[in-house]
């Protein structure tokens, strides 16, 4: 069976492991979440479960949106996310989807907005060199030769250069789940995830495993 979840981003910590070793974790808030759609290949095209996770006032979500949680039943959520699954014949709507879901030692990927850095150099960007800091030099944290001069006459397509850093999807892949409070509905990932703190993460089962 295909697991997913969302959770939200806590922060991270460090625990001790059976064997004596401290190990860095990532502490994630996940679920419970509510399945509010389950979508077959007969009638929408594709096999794919639709998902809420924390509940918000309804004056918060527009028309549309609450039309989907209300057919199904469901407490308005503020994140609605679809996992394709090729098995969603096995969920139901209206099913609630907790932490218990993954196990220790299982292997997940984890999705999430990477933190924004707004507009950066080439040196922190793409970690291009820096030129002579000595006396006299006027090139030091600038960026090196755009390209040729008279042929082609232009910066080629792909060269790297300052401009917007981070605000990107980022997929981290095969984390080992070390711990899992089904009470608290926590779940800690060894290693880190990307996104600050109380940012949406979605977790899915490792594709790579």
């Amino acid at each position: 069976m295909k697991k997913g979840i969302l959770a939200e981003k806590i922060g991270m910590t460090q625990i001790w492991n059976d064997k004596g070793v401290l190990i860095p974790v990532t502490v994630l808030l996940a679920g419970p979440c509510s399945v509010v759609q389950v979508k077959t290949k007969e009638k929408d095209g594709y096999d794919a479960v639709k998902v809420g996770f924390k509940d918000i006032r309804e004056k918060l979500v527009n028309k549309p949106t609450i039309g989907q949680f209300k057919k199904a039943g469901s407490q308005v959520k503020r994140y609605l996310r679809e996992f394709r699954f090729e098995n969603s014949n096995e969920y139901q709507i209206n099913q609630e989807i907790k932490a218990d879901i993954f196990a220790v030692g299982d292997k997940v990927d984890a999705t999430a907005i990477s933190k924004g850095k707004g507009f950066q150099g080439a040196i922190k960007r793409l970690g291009q060199h820096r030129g002579p800091m000595k006396h006299g030099s006027k090139f030091h944290r600038h960026q090196g030769s755009n390209g040729p001069a008279t042929t082609p006459g232009r910066v080629m397509k792909g060269k790297g250069m300052p401009g917007h850093m981070g605000f990107e999807k980022v997929t981290t892949q095969n984390l080992t789940v070390v711990k899992v409070d089904v009470e608290k509905n926590l779940i800690l990932v060894m290693g880190c995830v990307p996104g600050p703190k109380k940012s949406l993460v979605t977790l899915r089962e490792s594709v790579k495993a």
